[in-house]
Parts: structure tokens; C-alpha cells; sequence
């Protein structure tokens, strides 16, 4: 039956959920079969080239949702170095895209903390991507909180032609991980920034506790939103958050679950984003043989990345630029 599951995914057929979780039972497929399997669907769609985009976070701390993961949240206890948009420098954010375009990243992205931005600090930010648009050429993403159908035109207006907004975790688990705004809430702001023409940039955060079930469910949840690009995050247990005690998922289990993203959305793009160095070491350069093709390069929101010319040393080690 495992042979017979591997075979039509190879031709294009998406699992059954039935399947998918057979799947993640490492007595039923070794790990080293699936990733196989999930590397040849990635080759067949996307080739062996990882693509590079980056994050800016213009505004960071004091957010009012309770996210359990997360430094920003204002019901936490983290030592952040707090940000406000009027402090971002137009120039800063220019030479440093300059910088990634020069390594070839392709795609940028301002990031936000908090649910809505105030008028004030989003017409500062459509000032940002208007020049960014005009004087660099580079791909621009926006993550800022909740939108309405008004902001969304403005954005896709300045040049903005990705919209990237997470679904955290499995709609079944999401209730136990933030409790100030719902999974709908989450739909309704994908729907938007889809509607205004942009594309979607949706993942969500794995070993936060949920099961094994539950991640197949979130697989199932994205494929079913037709996200363009898909970051997989991995939780970086951060000291004053509600999962800082949180226990990591196993490397094997890790790579087993991208495995199962790609096989379940074969043509989208798996992104591997935070925490990955923590919960992997070395190890997440594996994450590239199970189906990832594109990754955050750099810094993220409150944690470092490593820097831009040892991660492209790498990748191109690894034949991947």
C-alpha cells in the first residue's frame, strides 16, 4: 500500500488524509522513503534551486494578541528591544535590500507587530514600499497584521504583490494557542489581500505541542487555501512565553512533517523559516532533500539568523543557488 501511495503522488495524486497520516507513522513508511519521494516532487515542480527572500521588522513588542509563541505578545514577560515604525530609516532599509539583491534574494518583506496598524504608521509604511518599488525592482511581501479591503488596494497599489499572513497551526489546535483573535479572523484577512490581487503567504509554527494529527490537518488546511508560498516554522522556545518550556520535536520528525507538506502540496512554495537553526543545527540542511525550495535568509523578528554570506556559502556548497 506504501509503494502504491508513493507512486501516484510521483504522477501529481495528493493524498488522502487517511493517507497522509499512515504516512507519518514511522512503522509504516521509514523516513528516508518519504523524504525520497518528497525530494523527487520537489525536483519534478521546483528543480534543486532554493530561492531567497528576507524580512524587515519596522515595528516590534507591544502587540495585544496572546500568541503562546511569541516575544511581542504584551501578555508576556520578554526582554525585546522595542521598535516603532517613525524610527525606520528609508535609506537603512534601502541599502539592505540593495545588499540582498546583490546575493540574489528575490523577494522583501516589512514586518509588524500587533493586530492593525493605526493610519499614521500605515501610510509611513505605503511610503517605504512606494519608493521601494520605484528604485529597487525587488519582489515585495507585506506582514502586517489584519487588513481591510482598503488597505489591501493600497498595498497591491505601491507595488506590494505578496501578502503573508500565518495560520499558526491547525484550526483545531489554534484556540489553545492564542485566544485574542480566531482562525477566521485569519481567513478573512487571506481573503482580502487575495481579492485586492495579491498572492498569499501562509504557513503557520510546528512543534508547539499539537499532534501528529494535527499537523497533517494543518497541511490539509493550507492546501486547501492555495497559498503561493508556505513558510514552515519551527518553534524557538523564547523565555516569558506561554511555551517556553515547550519540548522540541525530534529532527526525524521535523523532516517526516515537511515531507508530508510537500507530498500534500506539491506545487507551492515550502519555505523554511524561524527556528530552524535551534531545533536542527546542522541537521536543517536536510529540510532541502524533504521538499523545502526557498528560505527566510538572514535575521528574523526577535532572534538572529546567521549572516547572508555563510548561509549562501552553504547553499551553494550545496549545489542550491
Amino acid at each position: 500500500m506504501k509503494k502504491q501511495i508513493l507512486e501516484r503522488a510521483a504522477n501529481g495524486y495528493i493524498p488522502s488524509l487517511e493517507e497522509s497520516l499512515l504516512l507519518m507513522d514511522p512503522e509504516f513508511l521509514p523516513l528516508d522513503e518519504l523524504i525520497h519521494a518528497a525530494g523527487a516532487i520537489t525536483k519534478q515542480y521546483h528543480g534543486s534551486r532554493v530561492k531567497m527572500c528576507a524580512i524587515h521588522a519596522v515595528k516590534v513588542g507591544r502587540c495585544s494578541g496572546d500568541c503562546a509563541f511569541c516575544a511581542q505578545s504584551s501578555h508576556h514577560n520578554c526582554h525585546i528591544h522595542i521598535v516603532r515604525i517613525n524610527e525606520s530609516s528609508y535609506e537603512k532599509i534601502a541599502s539592505h535590500v540593495r545588499l540582498l539583491q546583490k546575493n540574489g534574494v528575490e523577494r522583501f518583506s516589512l514586518v509588524t507587530s500587533g493586530e492593525r496598524l493605526t493610519d499614521e504608521e500605515f501610510s509611513h509604511i505605503l511610503q517605504i514600499y512606494r519608493r521601494l518599488h520605484n528604485e529597487t525592482g525587488i519582489g515585495l511581501c507585506a506582514s502586517l497584521g489584519s487588513l481591510d479591503e482598503q488597505r489591501a488596494q493600497a498595498l497591491a497599489g505601491c507595488g506590494v504583490t505578496r501578502y503573508h499572513h500565518n495560520i499558526e497551526t491547525a484550526p483545531s489546535y489554534f484556540p489553545q494557542i492564542c485566544s485574542t483573535h480566531s482562525y477566521k479572523d485569519k481567513l478573512e484577512t487571506i481573503r482580502i489581500a487575495r481579492e485586492a490581487g495579491m498572492e498569499i503567504c501562509c504557513g503557520g509554527i510546528i512543534s508547539m505541542g499539537e499532534t501528529s494529527r494535527q499537523r497533517v490537518e494543518m497541511a490539509y488546511a493550507l492546501q486547501k487555501l492555495h497559498a503561493d508560498c508556505v513558510p514552515v516554522n519551527i518553534l524557538n522556545p523564547i523565555p516569558g512565553t506561554r511555551l517556553e518550556h515547550q519540548p522540541l520535536l525530534s529532527t526525524d520528525e521535523i523532516l517526516r512533517t515537511i515531507a508530508l507538506f510537500r507530498l500534500v502540496m506539491p506545487k507551492q512554495t515550502l519555505c523554511f523559516a524561524g527556528g530552524r537553526q535551534n531545533a536542527m543545527g546542522d541537521d536543517e540542511y536536510a529540510g532541502y532533500e524533504a521538499g523545502i525550495n526557498a528560505l527566510i535568509i538572514g535575521d528574523f523578528l526577535t532572534t538572529q539568523g546567521k549572516e547572508l554570506k555563510e548561509e549562501i556559502s552553504k547553499l551553494t556548497a550545496l549545489g542550491r543557488v
